[in-house]
């Protein structure tokens, strides 16, 4: 598989294991237009490559990802659907789901928004304990609804999901790991380590039994996508047209607090 068209996504192999290094570290890895179709593509290329039995998925720098780029929030929200990631979201999710291969997340630093759910969508997530992890769509006037309202449930429970969710408030890894968001957590300097040792460990193993598992495993979040994600997506494009977004749109342009009305 020829990866060299990609340009925002570093790709590398160590045997069977691919590493895909979101690499926008100027912009703290954040989820630009080119770099959303970019990780669609790469999960269906991966998804074919018979060379690859594992991923690891991290980010250059000093952040996994900061989430959606936050640059277009002053345009007109009729512009930003055109243009945004949101429009492409259901293909990025469905995409990451249909690599069979197991993906391991190594969160080096801050995983935020969409970078917070597409680590969440990766098998294991192992996070360097510096690391804080959260979905702040509401704190924009936005609803979470590019994938956060059907991953963070399935792994940390509703009540506590629900709590995140509406605050927006980040969590510490260590926290994260406590409460079930994520498998592990490890120095900083450990992050890459862990991530390849069990990288390899599953692309050398019984990877027809691995990829299996992880199709059966799949198949009640297949169900809560299907249930969720359009909804989620649609409630989300319905919340750009608040005044309560147009707000924090203005709040972020001045460098100052929104004050929300709840409309």
């Amino acid at each position: 598989m020829d990866y060299s068209r990609y340009r925002f996504i570093k790709v590398e192999k160590e045997g069977k294991v691919a590493i895909f290094t979101l690499n926008r570290p100027d912009a703290l890895n954040a989820i630009s237009l080119e770099l959303h179709e970019e990780l669609e593509n790469i999960f269906g290329d991966v998804a074919r490559d018979e060379e690859v039995n594992a991923v690891v998925l991290t980010g250059a720098g000093r952040a996994f990802s900061a989430g959606g780029d936050v640059k277009g929030m002053g345009t007109p929200p009729e512009e930003r659907i055109r243009r945004s990631p949101i429009r492409y979201a259901r293909r990025l999710i469905h995409n990451l789901l249909d690599v069979e291969q197991p993906i391991i997340a190594a969160l080096n630093g801050h995983a935020m928004g969409l970078g917070a759910t597409i680590a969440l969508f990766c098998d294991i997530i192992i996070a360097s304990e510096t690391a804080k992890i959260a979905d702040p769509h509401v704190k924009v006037g936005l609803v979470a609804g590019d994938g956060g309202a059907v991953i963070w449930p399935l792994l940390c429970g509703l009540a506590k999901a629900k709590e995140y969710l509406m605050t927006g408030d980040p969590l510490s890894a260590v926290e994260a790991e406590r409460i079930g968001l994520i498998n592990h957590v490890v120095a900083p300097d450990q992050v890459m380590p862990k991530a390849l040792e069990l990288a390899h460990r599953l692309a050398n193993g019984p990877i027809k039994a691995i990829c299996w598992t992880k199709l059966a495993c799949n198949k009640r979040l297949r169900d809560e996508v299907n249930l969720v994600l359009e909804a989620g997506l649609a409630v989300e494009t319905v919340s750009m047209f608040t005044e309560d977004h147009r707000e924090a749109t203005r709040a972020f342009a001045e460098k100052r607090s929104p004050v929300f009305k709840g409309y």
